[in-house]
């Protein structure tokens, strides 16, 4: 089976590139145009719009729950289900 590199034994000769200096030799040449480097961020602004973001994140999450509670317990408006339908057949005369 062939040696798939050195495994120092020999070192590398003065002529031949090393590991670290092939790999930077390898690296891809970017295709397309050339960007100018991305705009400066505002962290303090970027940190509000992310705060602002997780409190109504939790707001929304907290609505959900409140809502899903409801479903479970069968709460609409403040009176439960049987409430409500025991006031609309006895308003019905049934």
């Amino acid at each position: 089976m062939a040696s798939r590199g050195r495994r120092g034994r020999v070192p590398a000769r003065e002529d031949e590139p090393r590991h670290d200096e092939w790999a930077e030799q390898q690296a891809p040449t970017p295709q397309g145009p050339v960007l100018p480097p991305p705009l400066p961020v505002d962290y303090g602004v970027f940190m509000q719009g992310l705060v602002q973001a997780m409190q109504t994140q939790a707001h929304t999450q907290a609505t959900l729950q409140a809502q899903l509670e409801a479903q479970r317990t069968g709460v609409v408006g403040g009176e439960t289900l049987v409430e409500e339908t025991l006031e609309t057949d006895s308003e019905r005369g049934d």
